[in-house]
């Protein structure tokens, strides 16, 4: 009877730790797919940031070819005037030679007269249609004037936006060291360089608190500054990462890094979600060799990339 009582008590202890571990192993089979899900969605993202990437950079070659284009037809039209006026001139001189060749044979053959009244009348007219012209790239050249005046005026603004914006956020990053994370400007944008120490562990994701501090410092300058379109790249060096989880490699772990810095800016309710893209680059856009510890230190970082809106700057330009 004894026997039967411990196979009895042996055979629940079995049953109740086989339904412990079915209920683990489906929370984490959870856990798994919903990773995977986000995965996914975060690869869509990179593909969509990637191609507004390069919208943005073809923007900006557009921008420079323009202002170029402007003020080498702004040069083209300065000298265009100068001929005419020249013509003009000449024209002008023989104008009043012919006069005074007309005074001096008044009382000579009306055949002579007439002829050099002809010839007065077909200058005449030919200095009216060199006027008209000349008047015509006057207005042309002071309407290209005005744009270029306009542009270059709306280009300081924007520098002087940059700048401030460039004060603004170091200011609000004081607290925070040289090594821990760095402010620049970079062709008009401002660039908020986080060490992968003030951020994350090695091969995490997760921010630590005095990061999640310097995130939350910098979305008070932002939410203060809506026409700020604001970029969050995850960079890695070039040492493998071989995960069996949802982030596989180092494409992934650039992407949940991004975005998990994303999230965090996104907690002020002021900063509209949409000025935000949220992008994984990898160990393909280095700032030292990787040969080193130091260089590798130096590419493990998460950037957020500040930029100006140019919507007004592309009017302007597509105007002219």
């Amino acid at each position: 009877m004894r026997t039967v009582h411990k196979i009895l008590f042996f055979s629940g202890l079995i049953l109740l730790s086989s339904c412990v571990s079915m209920k683990q192993f489906n929370a984490v089979q959870d856990k798994v797919e919903t990773l995977t899900a986000e995965n996914d969605q975060l690869k869509q993202a990179k593909i969509s940031l990637e191609a507004r990437n390069a919208e943005l950079k073809s923007r900006n070659e557009q921008l420079s070819d323009k202002n170029n284009d402007l003020e080498s037809r702004l040069e083209e039209a300065l000298y265009n005037l100068n001929v005419q006026k020249q013509r003009v001139e000449s024209l002008q001189k023989e104008q009043a030679s012919l006069s005074r060749q007309l005074d001096a044979l008044k009382s000579g053959s009306s055949e002579e007269i007439e002829m050099l009244l002809e010839e007065l009348q077909a200058t005449r007219q030919n200095l009216n249609e060199r006027e008209d012209r000349l008047r015509e790239a006057e207005r042309e050249l002071e309407e290209r004037n005005e744009a270029l005046i306009e542009l270059q005026e709306i280009l300081a603004q924007q520098q002087e936006a940059v700048k401030k914006l460039k004060d603004k956020v170091t200011n609000a990053l004081l607290g925070f060291a040289s090594d821990e994370l760095t402010v620049h400007e970079k062709n008009g944008k401002v660039y908020v360089s986080l060490e992968e120490k003030l951020l994350f562990e090695t091969g995490q994701w997760n921010v630590d608190p005095r990061g999640q501090q310097a995130i939350r410092d910098l979305s008070s300058v932002l939410a203060d500054n809506p026409d700020i379109n604001i970029m969050v790249e995850g960079h890695t060096d070039d040492v493998p990462m071989r995960g069996s989880g949802a982030v596989k490699d180092n494409w992934d772990l650039s992407v949940m890094r991004a975005t998990a810095v994303t999230k965090i800016l996104t907690q002020n309710e002021n900063i509209d979600p949409s000025r935000i893209i949220a992008a994984g680059r990898s160990k393909y856009v280095p700032l030292a060799s990787n040969e080193t510890a130091e260089g590798r230190q130096m590419n493990r970082r998460t950037e957020i990339i500040l930029t100006p809106d140019i919507d007004e700057l592309l009017e302007i330009i597509e105007m002219n």
